[in-house]
Formats: structure tokens, sequence, C-alpha cells
């Protein structure tokens, strides 16, 4: 009798709480559905190097890595040890280190940045008006870091102070406000008053509010602590469109709060943990639970997609809390869907890495789906640089035309690959090649602004002013907004 009423417990209970896809044989499934299509991605992109982790429940239920730490040693494995550069991944660190200081008291999300930093800024009157939260969410009108010397690397305390005293040159490109505009710059400002009114380095904060009370043991701000034997070489594209090792390493100590977190996959998870848990990982919390229903807000209803620091996102109708970041040789990707508690962070030591496509199928695996089918097309740019080299510029033309016409299907012929192309030229101070190369692009696409834009900057450089401001103005046009575009045409209007 007793052991037909515990086997009728036993059928009840799978009946009533059945077994999530994320059971016992998830590192299996994720083997079987995700890792052939990780291989294909990088046999296709010529990717050196990956890792990726899964949380389901506040627990890994898959890590790996593949390929290599650096291409001139293929001895050296990527295992889920393996550090990466973060790149824009930082930022929501920075966040989530201002909210603990709003929780304290001590920094007001609408108070003006210029009461924490006296000697932040701009050549632009309104510069005075910037708040934290519109820092915060990329809302301040700031530009973008356009250099970030990663050739010329600092590394000391002052590094951070120095940089942001050295923008009162710069101007905003928008009202504080007005409308979105990422800005790692406002990101580096936001470093430097956490220094400020934490009373030590930006890093310092970080790494004992932040990194040591969650258990990242391996992660670390400062390029000089980053284990050396866990540490990936980054990788880029040559103009001849192989993968090399970066001649530069992406580390600037004035670009730490923008960039330059290193860490693994199972460090990331723990903080993918964290926020999923809304702030506590282990019994340690860094921030509180209602700190997450300032973050996790939309900015705005014209700015649904950017809460503070995090992207506000969907996945096949889950809600999806995400961040990814790139800089030269690396990429990262984190998305959460906090619903589900499920997770996925990876990264790559290739900056042409494609992981949204990846990204798609964990997410994919982890709900239990089927995840659709990955395929790529190689990039006609590649193809037509090699006709170039061999042929000429007229003969890469000439096999453009007709391969778009008569394989429309077999290559990539998106405008960004002629364009990726003719500044590859350019910057081989080939420029009669490049305008050749940017006057196939608008014959292609002759309602994109950005193709007469290149073809303008292409004239310019050539010396040729009338075809430069004609491009201009032709660009300007089909895009009033068009910044650049206006600001050449004044330059060589002024000429």
């Amino acid at each position: 009798m007793k052991r037909t009423l515990y086997s009728m417990i036993l059928v009840l209970a799978f009946a009533f709480f059945p077994h999530h896809p994320l059971a016992q044989d998830a590192q299996d499934r994720f083997k079987a559905q995700l890792q052939p299509i990780i291989e294909q991605v990088m046999e296709q992109r010529s990717i050196p190097g990956f890792a990726i982790a899964v949380v389901h429940n506040q627990k890994v239920v898959y890590a790996a890595g593949f390929g290599v730490r650096n291409l001139q040693n293929r001895n050296d494995k990527i295992t889920p040890q393996s550090l990466f550069h973060m790149a824009s991944i930082t930022k929501p660190f920075v966040a989530t280190s201002v909210m603990q200081l709003v929780e304290k008291g001590k920094v007001d999300l609408e108070a003006p940045v210029l009461k924490y930093l006296p000697y932040f800024r701009l050549n632009d009157e309104r510069y005075a008006t910037i708040t934290v939260r519109q820092m915060l969410s990329h809302l301040s009108g700031m530009p973008d870091v356009l250099d970030y010397e990663w050739d010329k690397p600092q590394y000391d305390d002052g590094a951070l102070e120095r940089y942001v005293r050295s923008l009162s040159n710069q101007s905003l490109i928008a009202a504080p406000g007005a409308g979105f505009r990422y800005s790692n710059m406002a990101y580096e400002v936001l470093g430097d008053l956490i220094a400020k009114v934490s009373g030590m380095s930006f890093e310092d904060y970080v790494s004992k509010h932040i990194l040591e009370p969650l258990g990242m043991k391996s992660s670390t701000l400062l390029v000089k602590q980053a284990n050396p034997s866990l540490l990936t070489s980054p990788h880029v594209m040559d103009n001849s469109y192989q993968t090399v090792v970066s001649k530069v390493f992406p580390y600037n100590r004035m670009h730490s709060p923008s960039s330059t977190l290193y860490s693994n996959v199972l460090d990331m998870s723990r903080w993918a943990m964290a926020n999923m848990k809304r702030g506590e990982l282990d019994g340690k919390r860094v921030l509180k639970d209602s700190t997450y229903d300032i973050m996790w807000k939309p900015a705005g209803e014209k700015w649904e997609q950017i809460g503070i620091s995090w992207f506000l996102g969907k996945h096949r109708e889950h809600r999806t809390i995400s961040h990814s970041g790139g800089d030269t040789g690396f990429v990262s990707n984190l998305v959460m869907i906090p619903d589900q508690s499920i997770a996925v962070v990876m990264m790559s030591n290739f900056d042409r890495a494609t992981l949204r496509p990846i990204t798609n199928a964990a997410l994919d695996v982890a709900l239990g789906l089927k995840p659709e089918p990955i395929g790529f097309k190689p990039g006609i740019a590649k193809t037509l640089y090699q006709t170039i080299t061999t042929e000429g510029v007229d003969s890469a033309a000439g096999k453009y035309r007709d391969l778009k016409k008569n394989q429309p299907d077999a290559y990539d012929f998106q405008e960004r690959e002629l364009n990726g192309l003719g500044y590859n030229l350019l910057g081989q101070k080939k420029i009669k090649e490049a305008i050749k190369v940017f006057q196939l692009n608008v014959e292609a696409y002759p309602e994109s602004s950005n193709v007469y834009d290149s073809l303008g900057e292409a004239y310019m450089l050539n010396g040729e002013k009338a075809p430069a401001i004609e491009n201009y103005e032709k660009s300007l046009k089909l895009n009033p907004n068009n910044t650049n575009a206006a600001e050449k045409l004044k330059l060589l209007r002024a000429q």
C-alpha cells in the first residue's frame, strides 16, 4: 500500500511539476544543439577564439571555450577561465556604482554633473544642465570618443581626471535630454564622478563594492592585474581581409569606465545571477531590490530601448535586459531574460565576430526551442579586393555588377561591404580606387545618405572640391541630420 501510494505521488508530481528544459541534461543539449552552430560560425567568420556560458535558475548550466587565445600559438586553447576585454559591458558596472552612491544619499540622479565635478567643462553653455541620469541613459547630448589612444596607453591614477579636464573643447551634438546619443565620453565623466564622490579611484571602487562582494575573482579593470596566462590576444581583419593579431591592445586608463573590464564567462555569469536576483548573490547584496525598478525602467516614451545603462528589448516576446561591447580586437554580449531566470554571456577575441545569431540560438536552446539555422554569405568586399589587387578596380566593378545580377544570393551585397572596402583603400592611400568603389556604392544605393557622404570624403581627400561639395549636398538632402556633411560643406565652402 505504501509503495503504491508513493508511486501515485511521484506520478502526480511529474504531472503537475514537469521538468524544465534546462534539467540535468542541459550540458548535453547545449553540446548537441548549440555547439555545432558555434563551430560553424567560427569557421565561416574566421574567428580565432570564443567563450560562452549559459545561466538558469542561478546556476551555470553550460560553459565552454573554443579556438585559441592567440593565432600565433594554436596550442593555447580558450577555456571558460580565459580573460577577454569586455569593452562596453563595463558600463553597467559604472551605473551600478552610481546607483550605490544614490542609495547612500551621496549622489542625486537629477542633479547636474557639475555639482560633483566642478572642473567638468564643455565648449557649449548647455553642459551645465546635464544631469547624472541623462549621462547614465545616453541622453546627455554629448558626443562619442573618436580616438581611444589605445596605441598610447596611460596607466597612472590621474589619467581619468586629465581626460575629463581635456573635454573643454568638445561641443554637444544635441541638447541635454533631447535625444538618445550613445556616448562613451559621458561614461568616462561618470567614472570620474564615482572616484571623486567615493574618495577612491574608479577601479578600486568597483573592485571593492562590486567585483569582490560578487566573487568575481578573476575580473579587473586594470590590465596589469589581469592574469597574463589567461588573457586573450585581440585579433583584427587586416587590409587583405585576413584575421591577424592586433598590433595594439585596447587599454587606456582614461577610458576605464567605458571599456576596460577584463573578465571571463564564469565571472560574468555571477554578474548576471546577481542582477537577475535584483542585486543579491550568495548572501551579498550590491544594490537594493527596488533600485532595479529605476534601472530597468525605460528612460522615456521616446527611448523605451534604454534604461540606466542597460538596453531593454525582447527575444521571442520574452523581456530582455542586455548590453554588448566591442573594441579593437574584442567583442562581447550579455543578455538576460530575468522572468525566466536565463542569461547568456559570450565573448570573442576578434572584433569582426558575429555574436547576435549565436546569442539568439543560445537563448532558444535555453528556452527549450529549436534554434533557427544560421547561414552566412561571404562578404563581397574580400572578393573585390582580391580582384582590385590582381586586375584593377575597373575589373572589380565589372565583377560586382555581374555577380550581383547573376548570383544575387551568393554574396553579401549590403551597402556596408562596399563602404568598408572604400575606407580600406583610403587607409592605404589608394584614393582613386576608393572613389571608384564609392561611386559603385552610389550606383547600388542611390537613396542612401551615407554613400554620398563617403564619396564626398574621398573627393575631398583627392583635392576635388566641386564633386566633394556636390556629394555632401546630396547626402545632407537625404539626411538633414547628417552633421558631418554639414560641417564638411562649411569647411569646403570657406576654402
